[in-house]
Protein backbone atom coordinates (compact mmCIF):
# COMPACT_ATOMS: atom_id res chain seq x y z
CA UNK A 1 0.00 0.00 0.00
CA UNK A 2 1.30 3.48 -0.92
CA UNK A 3 1.80 6.13 1.78
CA UNK A 4 -1.11 7.86 3.45
CA UNK A 5 -2.10 11.20 1.98
CA UNK A 6 -4.11 13.78 3.90
CA UNK A 7 -6.35 16.21 2.02
CA UNK A 8 -7.15 19.39 3.96
CA UNK A 9 -10.30 21.31 3.02
CA UNK A 10 -10.63 25.06 2.71
CA UNK A 11 -14.28 25.05 3.81
CA UNK A 12 -16.54 22.47 5.46
CA UNK A 13 -19.32 22.97 2.90
CA UNK A 14 -19.15 21.81 -0.73
CA UNK A 15 -17.85 24.55 -2.99
CA UNK A 16 -15.82 24.16 -6.14
CA UNK A 17 -12.49 23.61 -4.39
CA UNK A 18 -14.01 21.07 -2.04
CA UNK A 19 -15.49 19.13 -4.94
CA UNK A 20 -12.03 18.95 -6.48
CA UNK A 21 -10.67 17.73 -3.14
CA UNK A 22 -13.17 14.86 -3.34
CA UNK A 23 -12.15 14.13 -6.93
CA UNK A 24 -8.55 13.87 -5.72
CA UNK A 25 -9.60 11.60 -2.86
CA UNK A 26 -11.24 9.21 -5.30
CA UNK A 27 -8.23 9.30 -7.63
CA UNK A 28 -5.77 8.64 -4.80
CA UNK A 29 -7.83 5.74 -3.46
CA UNK A 30 -7.95 4.25 -6.96
CA UNK A 31 -4.15 4.57 -7.10
CA UNK A 32 -3.80 2.54 -3.89
CA UNK A 33 -3.23 5.27 -1.30
CA UNK A 34 -4.73 5.45 2.16
CA UNK A 35 -6.58 8.78 2.15
CA UNK A 36 -7.73 10.95 5.05
CA UNK A 37 -9.80 14.10 4.52
CA UNK A 38 -9.42 16.83 7.14
CA UNK A 39 -12.06 19.53 7.54
CA UNK A 40 -13.76 21.76 10.05
CA UNK A 41 -16.58 19.87 11.74
CA UNK A 42 -19.56 22.06 10.86
CA UNK A 43 -21.30 21.78 8.52
CA UNK A 44 -20.35 18.18 7.74
CA UNK A 45 -20.82 18.31 3.97
CA UNK A 46 -17.16 17.67 3.10
CA UNK A 47 -16.66 15.06 5.83
CA UNK A 48 -19.78 13.12 4.90
CA UNK A 49 -18.97 13.21 1.18
CA UNK A 50 -15.40 12.07 1.90
CA UNK A 51 -16.63 9.11 3.92
CA UNK A 52 -19.01 8.22 1.08
CA UNK A 53 -16.08 7.83 -1.37
CA UNK A 54 -14.13 5.65 1.06
CA UNK A 55 -11.77 8.12 2.71
CA UNK A 56 -11.04 8.29 6.42
CA UNK A 57 -11.92 11.63 8.02
CA UNK A 58 -10.62 13.97 10.70
CA UNK A 59 -13.08 16.55 12.02
CA UNK A 60 -11.41 19.68 13.37
CA UNK A 61 -13.66 21.24 15.98
CA UNK A 62 -13.64 24.91 15.08
CA UNK A 63 -15.67 28.01 15.87
CA UNK A 64 -15.11 30.03 12.71
CA UNK A 65 -12.28 30.27 10.22
CA UNK A 66 -9.66 31.73 12.56
CA UNK A 67 -10.23 28.92 15.03
CA UNK A 68 -9.96 26.37 12.18
CA UNK A 69 -6.59 27.84 11.14
CA UNK A 70 -5.20 27.56 14.68
CA UNK A 71 -6.56 24.09 15.41
CA UNK A 72 -5.59 22.71 11.99
CA UNK A 73 -2.02 23.92 12.49
CA UNK A 74 -1.86 22.30 15.93
CA UNK A 75 -3.29 19.02 14.61
CA UNK A 76 -0.90 18.99 11.66
CA UNK A 77 2.12 19.54 13.89
CA UNK A 78 1.42 16.50 16.07
CA UNK A 79 -0.99 14.11 14.34
CA UNK A 80 -0.14 13.94 10.66
CA UNK A 81 2.11 11.16 9.37
CA UNK A 82 2.21 11.45 5.58
CA UNK A 83 1.85 14.04 2.83
CA UNK A 84 -0.60 16.91 3.41
CA UNK A 85 -2.34 18.12 0.25
CA UNK A 86 -3.82 21.52 1.11
CA UNK A 87 -6.84 22.30 -1.06
CA UNK A 88 -7.11 26.05 -0.80
CA UNK A 89 -5.47 29.08 0.75
CA UNK A 90 -6.79 28.47 4.28
CA UNK A 91 -5.15 25.08 4.97
CA UNK A 92 -2.03 26.13 3.03
CA UNK A 93 -1.69 29.24 5.22
CA UNK A 94 -2.54 27.35 8.42
CA UNK A 95 0.28 24.83 7.89
CA UNK A 96 2.91 27.10 6.38
CA UNK A 97 6.47 25.93 7.00
CA UNK A 98 5.42 22.39 7.87
CA UNK A 99 7.07 19.46 6.10
CA UNK A 100 5.74 17.42 3.18
CA UNK A 101 2.99 19.76 2.00
CA UNK A 102 1.39 20.50 -1.34
CA UNK A 103 -0.23 23.94 -1.64
CA UNK A 104 -3.12 23.67 -4.11
CA UNK A 105 -4.69 27.06 -4.85
CA UNK A 106 -8.03 26.90 -6.65
CA UNK A 107 -8.46 30.67 -7.08
CA UNK A 108 -6.29 33.73 -7.62
CA UNK A 109 -5.64 35.76 -4.48
CA UNK A 110 -7.96 38.75 -4.30
CA UNK A 111 -6.63 41.92 -2.71
CA UNK A 112 -3.44 42.64 -0.79
CA UNK A 113 -4.30 40.53 2.27
CA UNK A 114 -4.82 37.35 0.23
CA UNK A 115 -1.73 38.08 -1.87
CA UNK A 116 0.41 38.31 1.27
CA UNK A 117 -1.26 35.23 2.77
CA UNK A 118 -0.58 33.28 -0.44
CA UNK A 119 3.11 34.14 -0.34
CA UNK A 120 3.31 32.99 3.28
CA UNK A 121 1.25 29.85 2.63
CA UNK A 122 3.70 28.57 0.02
CA UNK A 123 6.74 28.63 2.31
CA UNK A 124 8.17 25.11 2.51
CA UNK A 125 5.63 23.55 0.13
CA UNK A 126 6.94 20.79 -2.14
CA UNK A 127 4.80 22.20 -4.95
CA UNK A 128 2.25 24.94 -5.57
CA UNK A 129 -0.53 23.75 -7.87
CA UNK A 130 -3.08 25.87 -9.75
CA UNK A 131 -5.84 24.71 -12.11
CA UNK A 132 -4.58 26.20 -15.40
CA UNK A 133 -1.61 27.59 -17.28
CA UNK A 134 -3.47 30.90 -17.37
CA UNK A 135 -3.48 31.12 -13.57
CA UNK A 136 0.07 29.77 -13.35
CA UNK A 137 1.20 32.81 -15.36
CA UNK A 138 -0.18 35.02 -12.58
CA UNK A 139 1.11 32.97 -9.61
CA UNK A 140 4.86 32.88 -10.02
CA UNK A 141 6.50 29.55 -9.29
CA UNK A 142 3.26 27.56 -9.48
CA UNK A 143 2.51 24.72 -11.88
CA UNK A 144 -0.69 23.89 -13.79
CA UNK A 145 -2.66 20.94 -12.44
CA UNK A 146 -5.99 21.04 -14.33
CA UNK A 147 -9.26 20.01 -12.76
CA UNK A 148 -11.40 17.18 -14.06
CA UNK A 149 -15.03 16.14 -13.91
CA UNK A 150 -16.93 13.05 -12.87
CA UNK A 151 -17.36 10.35 -15.49
CA UNK A 152 -20.03 11.82 -17.78
CA UNK A 153 -21.81 10.27 -20.77
CA UNK A 154 -22.68 12.03 -23.99
CA UNK A 155 -26.30 13.10 -23.53
CA UNK A 156 -29.29 12.29 -25.69
CA UNK A 157 -30.43 15.84 -26.19
CA UNK A 158 -34.08 16.73 -26.83
CA UNK A 159 -35.06 19.59 -29.20
CA UNK A 160 -36.42 22.53 -27.21
CA UNK A 161 -39.41 23.21 -29.44
CA UNK A 162 -40.48 26.30 -31.40
CA UNK A 163 -38.39 28.78 -29.42
CA UNK A 164 -34.63 28.63 -29.14
CA UNK A 165 -33.35 28.16 -25.58
CA UNK A 166 -29.99 29.19 -24.14
CA UNK A 167 -28.73 27.69 -20.89
CA UNK A 168 -26.44 29.03 -18.17
CA UNK A 169 -25.01 27.08 -15.23
CA UNK A 170 -23.12 28.68 -12.36
CA UNK A 171 -23.20 31.46 -9.81
CA UNK A 172 -25.75 34.18 -10.67
CA UNK A 173 -23.44 37.17 -10.43
CA UNK A 174 -21.76 39.93 -12.42
CA UNK A 175 -18.30 38.32 -12.27
CA UNK A 176 -19.82 35.35 -14.09
CA UNK A 177 -21.24 37.76 -16.68
CA UNK A 178 -24.92 36.97 -16.13
CA UNK A 179 -25.87 40.64 -16.57
CA UNK A 180 -23.90 40.72 -19.83
CA UNK A 181 -25.69 37.56 -20.95
CA UNK A 182 -29.08 39.16 -20.20
CA UNK A 183 -28.19 42.18 -22.33
CA UNK A 184 -27.06 39.87 -25.15
CA UNK A 185 -30.29 37.87 -25.04
CA UNK A 186 -32.31 41.09 -25.13
CA UNK A 187 -30.85 41.72 -28.58
CA UNK A 188 -31.76 38.26 -29.92
CA UNK A 189 -35.21 37.49 -31.32
CA UNK A 190 -37.21 34.47 -30.18
CA UNK A 191 -34.57 33.28 -27.72
CA UNK A 192 -35.30 32.25 -24.13
CA UNK A 193 -32.82 31.93 -21.27
CA UNK A 194 -32.74 29.22 -18.60
CA UNK A 195 -30.53 29.78 -15.54
CA UNK A 196 -29.29 27.04 -13.22
CA UNK A 197 -27.54 28.15 -10.03
CA UNK A 198 -28.08 30.74 -7.34
CA UNK A 199 -26.62 33.86 -5.74
CA UNK A 200 -25.23 32.45 -2.50
CA UNK A 201 -22.27 34.49 -1.21
CA UNK A 202 -22.98 37.26 -3.76
CA UNK A 203 -23.16 40.85 -2.47
CA UNK A 204 -26.62 42.41 -2.33
CA UNK A 205 -25.70 45.22 -4.76
CA UNK A 206 -24.41 42.63 -7.23
CA UNK A 207 -27.61 40.58 -6.93
CA UNK A 208 -29.70 43.70 -7.55
CA UNK A 209 -27.72 44.59 -10.68
CA UNK A 210 -28.15 41.11 -12.15
CA UNK A 211 -31.83 40.96 -11.19
CA UNK A 212 -32.48 44.27 -12.94
CA UNK A 213 -30.97 42.99 -16.19
CA UNK A 214 -32.77 39.66 -16.01
CA UNK A 215 -36.03 41.41 -15.17
CA UNK A 216 -35.88 43.27 -18.48
CA UNK A 217 -36.31 39.90 -20.25
CA UNK A 218 -39.67 39.28 -18.61
CA UNK A 219 -41.09 35.84 -19.31
CA UNK A 220 -38.16 34.96 -21.56
CA UNK A 221 -36.05 33.97 -18.54
CA UNK A 222 -36.54 31.04 -16.14
CA UNK A 223 -34.57 30.23 -13.01
CA UNK A 224 -34.21 26.58 -12.03
CA UNK A 225 -31.99 26.90 -8.95
CA UNK A 226 -29.54 24.07 -8.28
CA UNK A 227 -30.00 21.19 -10.70
CA UNK A 228 -27.64 18.58 -12.13
CA UNK A 229 -25.71 19.84 -15.18
CA UNK A 230 -27.17 17.06 -17.32
CA UNK A 231 -30.72 18.23 -16.54
CA UNK A 232 -29.89 21.61 -18.03
CA UNK A 233 -27.68 20.47 -20.89
CA UNK A 234 -30.16 17.99 -22.33
CA UNK A 235 -32.92 20.59 -22.66
CA UNK A 236 -31.20 23.63 -24.23
CA UNK A 237 -29.92 24.40 -27.70
CA UNK A 238 -26.69 26.08 -26.60
CA UNK A 239 -25.13 26.67 -23.18
CA UNK A 240 -23.29 29.95 -22.52
CA UNK A 241 -20.48 30.73 -20.07
CA UNK A 242 -19.98 34.54 -20.27
CA UNK A 243 -17.57 35.21 -17.39
CA UNK A 244 -15.90 38.60 -17.10
CA UNK A 245 -13.36 37.75 -14.37
CA UNK A 246 -10.20 35.75 -14.96
CA UNK A 247 -11.57 32.25 -14.47
CA UNK A 248 -8.89 30.01 -12.92
CA UNK A 249 -10.37 27.00 -14.73
CA UNK A 250 -13.99 26.46 -15.84
CA UNK A 251 -15.33 23.12 -14.65
CA UNK A 252 -18.77 23.72 -16.16
CA UNK A 253 -17.11 24.14 -19.56
CA UNK A 254 -15.44 20.74 -19.15
CA UNK A 255 -18.81 19.25 -18.16
CA UNK A 256 -20.40 20.67 -21.31
CA UNK A 257 -17.54 19.22 -23.38
CA UNK A 258 -18.12 15.78 -21.89
CA UNK A 259 -21.88 15.97 -22.40
CA UNK A 260 -21.80 16.78 -26.11
CA UNK A 261 -23.67 20.10 -25.80
CA UNK A 262 -22.61 23.07 -27.99
CA UNK A 263 -21.31 25.94 -25.88
CA UNK A 264 -20.28 29.58 -26.11
CA UNK A 265 -17.61 31.02 -23.82
CA UNK A 266 -16.02 34.38 -23.18
CA UNK A 267 -12.27 34.87 -23.45
CA UNK A 268 -11.95 35.41 -19.68
CA UNK A 269 -9.07 33.69 -17.92
CA UNK A 270 -8.69 29.97 -18.57
CA UNK A 271 -11.98 29.38 -20.42
CA UNK A 272 -10.37 29.32 -23.90
CA UNK A 273 -7.59 27.11 -22.50
CA UNK A 274 -10.14 24.58 -21.25
CA UNK A 275 -12.16 24.63 -24.48
CA UNK A 276 -8.98 24.16 -26.47
CA UNK A 277 -7.48 25.81 -29.53
CA UNK A 278 -9.86 26.14 -32.42
CA UNK A 279 -13.09 26.32 -30.45
CA UNK A 280 -15.19 28.51 -32.73
CA UNK A 281 -17.56 30.26 -30.32
CA UNK A 282 -15.55 32.64 -28.13
CA UNK A 283 -16.81 36.16 -27.33
CA UNK A 284 -15.00 39.16 -25.89
CA UNK A 285 -15.55 39.22 -22.15
CA UNK A 286 -17.93 41.94 -20.96
CA UNK A 287 -19.12 42.79 -24.50
CA UNK A 288 -22.85 42.06 -24.80
CA UNK A 289 -22.97 42.86 -28.52
CA UNK A 290 -20.12 40.50 -29.31
CA UNK A 291 -21.66 37.82 -27.11
CA UNK A 292 -24.95 38.16 -29.01
CA UNK A 293 -23.06 37.84 -32.29
CA UNK A 294 -21.24 34.67 -31.21
CA UNK A 295 -24.42 33.12 -29.79
CA UNK A 296 -26.08 33.78 -33.11
CA UNK A 297 -23.25 32.01 -34.93
CA UNK A 298 -23.59 28.97 -32.68
CA UNK A 299 -27.37 28.84 -33.06
CA UNK A 300 -27.26 29.07 -36.86
CA UNK A 301 -24.31 26.72 -37.43
CA UNK A 302 -24.83 23.77 -39.75
CA UNK A 303 -25.73 20.55 -37.93
CA UNK A 304 -22.64 18.77 -39.25
CA UNK A 305 -20.42 21.63 -38.08
CA UNK A 306 -21.98 21.52 -34.62
CA UNK A 307 -21.40 17.78 -34.44
CA UNK A 308 -17.75 18.23 -35.46
CA UNK A 309 -17.28 20.82 -32.69
CA UNK A 310 -18.95 18.71 -29.98
CA UNK A 311 -17.12 15.54 -31.06
CA UNK A 312 -13.78 17.34 -30.88
CA UNK A 313 -14.69 18.75 -27.46
CA UNK A 314 -15.59 15.27 -26.18
CA UNK A 315 -12.25 13.88 -27.34
CA UNK A 316 -10.44 16.72 -25.57
CA UNK A 317 -12.41 16.01 -22.39
CA UNK A 318 -11.45 12.33 -22.53
CA UNK A 319 -7.78 13.22 -22.92
CA UNK A 320 -7.59 16.09 -20.42
CA UNK A 321 -10.55 16.34 -18.02
CA UNK A 322 -11.98 12.85 -17.52
CA UNK A 323 -11.46 10.87 -14.27
CA UNK A 324 -8.91 8.70 -16.11
CA UNK A 325 -6.95 11.80 -17.11
CA UNK A 326 -7.15 13.09 -13.54
CA UNK A 327 -5.80 9.87 -12.04
CA UNK A 328 -2.91 9.86 -14.51
CA UNK A 329 -2.09 13.48 -13.63
CA UNK A 330 -2.10 12.72 -9.90
CA UNK A 331 0.08 9.62 -10.33
CA UNK A 332 2.65 11.50 -12.40
CA UNK A 333 2.74 14.38 -9.93
CA UNK A 334 3.37 12.10 -6.95
CA UNK A 335 6.04 10.17 -8.84
CA UNK A 336 7.79 13.42 -9.70
CA UNK A 337 7.62 14.74 -6.14
CA UNK A 338 8.93 11.45 -4.79
CA UNK A 339 11.99 11.80 -7.01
Amino acid sequence: MAERIYLAANNPDLGGGERMLLQHAEALIALGHDVTVVSADSPREVLDAAAAVGAATVAIRADGRGDYVRRLRAWDRTERHGVLWCHGLVPSFATTGHRDRIAHLHQDPRGRAQTVATAIARVGARATLVPSADMAARVRGSRPHPNWTADLPVLDRVPTGNRTTLGYLGRISTDKGVDVLARAVAGLDDVDLVLAGDSRYVAAADVARVDAQLGSLGSRVRRLGHIAPADLFCSVDVVVFPSVWAEPFGLVVAEAMASGVPFVISDAGALPEVAGPGHPWVARSGDADDLARVIGEALTADEDDVRAVTDRARRRWEAEYSPQAGRLRVRRLLEELAR
